[in-house]
């Protein structure tokens, strides 16, 4: 049996779900999403009947004083940016305790949601996006804003290809000084994969550090995967301090010569050497591209499909990175962060973070997980079914995705189901190697199925009640158990069947481990 800790006091137990609570003048309509720092909801604004995404910061840090006016600050900082190609905040307030922010909804994508879809984009699309994204970033540095976590998962992409940068929740108001006020404590500078050299040096940063972000963003969209990638947070680190990526050109020959001499321009080392923000944009407006009505309506084609946007997160692994910095940083102003991270490789003991290495040498496997290209190398099968089955004899992601790539979920019911069925296969993949964050992603997809699939949802909870004891977050993954044992005492009640074989037998040996560890009843146990 594995053995899991028992659960401390101390533990944090999960913020309530809101769901159909009123808060001022908004109606939680339903949970979207858990962000390291706040739940986010879909909600009605009742006096002007409008949707918005409504983030709630979460109970244990709205007991800090200083965090929640850190909160509000750079809430407000953020209201301060109106432009169409940045999600606008609409309110931010406090109600019986609830810290929120109401702020534009988009229905849509996240890039990262895209390109895990369906694989380096269309140039055409590609250079639409580059567009958008970069004047929102111009508009921010003319107010003094710099954002500090550019990646595909802060760019939305609606359906009609218009794009929106999110999440300036990171973002610090910067002095004429170049100064950064209010550091927020605890929360990360970025994420390991799209992180500036001078981000990961700890050096003071300036808007060319959200064009370096944007640069490796860029880069992922034409080529399929990032630029960089590596064991761990430290190697991806290193790799942005020293290496070169490999030419945009040979990956993508399609791509215009000055798009891709952009691209490294945006991506170069030393800030000085890329493009003002205002000048990209220019730069960027002046490449000629086939615009015309059938190449875009190709290039939009992908987007028809599009899944509902749903925040996600890669917030372990940068904390690690931002705890590795600050550890350092308070050692002394003669110690290097840039000296420690080449120095790591070596076994090196600088000062006082060798604790914050030893940790960071191993981290969970999924949080630099790095796509290859999704040009599909899986072949289309006869059926949907003979899709499924290749893919468990062939399991990778990759083969999971292409059931739903080859044969979409929304053509027909039976591809629904077997798309449902290839995703379970993935969740459970995810857990098996220990790539948790993955796995709890899409075992939380599972949960928005229908009534008349809820084997499905009970899969679910099950799966995200054995990656949260994974995770340590005892709490949670009791009340995923107890969801669970609700729902298939309410499936008994009423006569409805829960297929067990969507429970694998390795599942269901790592339930009862769980459970038990959790002090719970073998699952299924009738009271």
């Amino acid at each position: 049996m594995s053995q899991i800790p028992t659960p401390s006091p101390r533990t944090t137990e999960p913020d309530t779900n809101l769901s159909g609570r009123q808060v001022g003048d908004y109606l939680l309509l339903r949970r979207l999403g858990k962000g390291g720092m706040s739940d986010v909801y879909l909600a009605e604004q009742i006096s002007l009947h409008r949707q918005v995404a409504f983030k709630i910061l979460r109970r244990d840090l709205a007991r800090d004083p200083q965090y929640v006016s850190r909160f509000h600050h750079e809430a407000r900082a953020g209201a301060r940016l109106v432009h169409a190609n940045i999600v606008q905040i609409h309110h931010v307030g406090e109600v019986e305790g609830l810290h929120f922010i109401a702020q534009e909804y988009v229905k849509g994508m996240n890039l990262k949601q895209f390109l895990h879809r369906n694989g380096a984009i269309d140039v055409v699309l590609a250079i639409a996006v580059m567009r958008q994204v970069a004047a929102a970033l111009a508009c921010a540095a003319e107010q003094g804003i710099i954002h500090r976590d550019i990646k595909p998962e802060n760019i939305l992409i609606g359906h009609r290809g218009e794009a929106k940068v999110a999440d300036f929740g990171l973002a610090r108001v910067v002095d004429d000084m170049g100064r950064n006020h209010r550091t927020r404590a605890g929360v990360a500078m970025g994420t390991p994969l799209y992180m500036s050299p001078e981000q990961v040096e700890g050096k003071k940063v300036d808007p060319r550090s959200d064009l370096y972000s944007f640069g490796v963003t860029c880069y992922e969209m034409l080529a399929g995967r990032p630029p960089f990638d590596g064991a761990t947070a430290l190697d991806v680190a290193v790799r942005h301090l020293e290496d070169e990526p490999a030419a945009l050109r040979d990956l993508r020959p399609d791509a215009p010569a000055e798009l891709v001499a952009i691209i490294r321009r945006l991506m170069a080392k030393r800030p000085e050497d890329r493009p003002t923000p205002s000048s990209l944009v220019r730069e960027l407006r002046q490449i000629e591209v086939d615009e015309s009505e059938e190449r875009w309506e190709g290039a939009l084609a992908q987007l028809d499909a599009a899944p509902p946007f749903a925040p996600g997160s890669r917030l372990e692994a940068t904390q690690q990175l931002d705890l590795l910095m600050r550890r350092e940083s308070s050692g002394g102003s003669d110690r290097k962060p840039r000296r420690l991270l080449l120095a790591a490789g070596a076994a090196l003991v600088v000062g006082g973070a060798i604790g914050a290495l030893v940790g960071f040498a191993r981290p969970p496997r999924d949080l630099l997980f790095v796509p290859p290209n999704r040009r599909s190398v899986v072949p289309k099968q006869v059926s949907v079914e003979e899709q499924l089955r290749y893919a468990m004899r062939n399991p990778s992601e990759e083969s999971f995705r292409a059931v739903e790539r080859h044969w979409p979920r929304d053509e027909s019911r039976r591809n629904l189901y077997y798309a449902w069925l290839a995703d379970v296969h993935l969740a459970e993949t995810y857990l098996r190697n220990e790539e948790y964050l993955l796995a709890l992603e899409q075992y939380q997809g599972l949960e928005n199925v229908d009534e008349q699939e809820r084997r499905f949802r009970l899969v679910s909870y099950a799966g995200q009640g054995i990656v949260l004891a994974r995770l340590r977050r005892f709490g949670e993954a009791r009340e995923l158990m107890r969801r669970a044992d609700e729902l298939l005492a309410d499936s008994r009640a009423n006569s409805i069947s829960m297929e067990p074989s969507l429970l694998s037998s390795e599942m269901l040996a790592m339930l009862a481990d769980v459970r038990a560890d959790l002090r719970l009843p073998p699952f299924g146990a009738t009271n």
